[in-house]
């Protein structure tokens, strides 16, 4: 009985195993899928200004910005990332070390150098698009896209890291409700604003952006 019960248990492993491997060999299949599409759009568009995502922490500009810059076959580029390899330090270092002052005058330097550099798409800090200056650049130099998610989505995406130095605080959920009722009006300045959902896709949130970029054939036009 004994044999026969751990005979049942190897083939029981074996078979979620194989499970596991089919499962992730058809996610690799989908990513390169979603990949292979994105690469198959790169020549059909021709970016004439620089696309700025703004947004509050956790609405998806980053991931959400690599995949249009891989669509529209342009670099992408993100501000924070810039500033924490020249200050080689990150974020929260930065602003435990120096303050939040010192930080948002560094994140308008790097701004207006990407800008002044080859189209792309750019990934800006949740807190950026407040200041004035930054959105003077912005709205010379390139578009903004807001990325506009609700209170819910956002807190369900940063509620786990530790990473935002700004909801470093007692109370997490207070300071980002109000964050979002602070920011949220300036955000409703952007040029263009793209809703995002739990249920979209990043894949989904690519194909919004072109879809309101391509509305604006000043910044975004297809090829013949």
């Amino acid at each position: 009985m004994g044999c026969l019960l751990g005979i049942v248990l190897l083939f029981f492993n074996f078979i979620t195993g194989l499970f596991s491997k089919i499962t992730s060999f058809r996610k690799k299949l989908k990513d390169l899928a979603a990949e292979r599409r994105s690469v198959d759009h790169q020549e059909r568009w021709t970016l004439k200004k620089t696309v700025v995502l703004v947004g509050m922490m956790g609405a998806g500009k980053t991931a959400v910005g690599k995949a249009l810059a891989l669509r529209l076959g342009v670099p992408f580029l993100d501000s924070d990332a810039e500033i924490e390899e020249a200050a080689n330090m990150t974020i929260a270092e930065i602003f435990q070390r120096d303050g939040e002052a010192f930080f948002r005058d560094r994140e308008t330097e790097v701004i207006d150098r990407l800008l002044e550099g080859e189209h792309g798409v750019l990934s800006t800090g949740g807190g950026a698009f407040m200041a004035e200056r930054n959105r003077d650049l912005i709205s010379r130099k390139g578009i903004s896209v807001w990325l506009k998610a609700d209170l819910k989505l956002l807190w369900n995406r940063v509620k786990h890291k530790d990473t935002r130095p700004l909801l470093r605080t007692a109370h997490p959920y207070e300071t980002l409700r109000s964050l979002y009722e602070a920011r949220v009006p300036v955000y409703a300045e952007a040029d263009l604003a793209v809703e995002a959902h739990q249920s979209y896709s990043i894949e989904m949130m690519t194909d919004k952006v072109v879809n309101a970029l391509a509305a604006r054939p000043d910044v975004l036009e297809a090829e013949e």
